[in-house]
């Protein structure tokens, strides 16, 4: 099983990009990971809200494979516990799951059609972070995940 790290938006902040380097390198110890930066469209700035959302759904539908296990980040998901995302990435990987993607979508959101495609809306938590701030998060839970199904002492409980 692979494990993708997507986000919409600018490549990695150089204060946090080496941070999340870090994890995603740690979380290669159980599975081959890697980010995926996708960028807005070029004329971002010019469009509206929702037809800015509507063309990155588009960017993002068109790399997902039809085999991809999607789980969305976004605060009106639902919230799980470091265990609990544990057992979703080790049930996916028994039932032979070749891909992980982890979505951060755009500063707006996702198109409605993303949201639909998922398979899990995933919430960090009640509060908003910066999207940084959130993929260096993401790396060190998926990271904690993978050291808890291994039985590993980084997470304590």
């Amino acid at each position: 099983m692979k494990i993708a790290l997507w986000s919409v938006g600018k490549a990695h902040d150089r204060q946090l990009s080496a941070a999340i380097e870090d994890f995603t390198t740690r979380i290669q110890k159980y599975y081959p990971a890697e980010w995926q930066i996708i960028s807005p469209p070029k004329n971002a700035a010019s469009l509206d809200k929702a037809t800015l959302i509507k063309q990155e759904g588009q960017l993002i539908l068109a790399q997902l494979q039809p085999a991809d296990y999607l789980v969305l980040l976004d605060e009106k998901g639902k919230m799980l516990s470091s265990p609990a995302l544990a057992a979703l990435i080790a049930q996916r990987s028994v039932q032979s799951t070749k891909r992980i993607v982890f979505l951060i979508g755009g500063a707006f959101g996702v198109d409605q059609a993303v949201r639909t495609t998922a398979h899990l809306v995933w919430s960090l938590s009640d509060l908003v972070f910066p999207h940084m701030l959130v993929r260096l998060i993401l790396a060190e839970q998926i990271y904690r995940a993978c050291s808890i199904n291994r039985g590993e002492k980084y997470h304590h409980v």
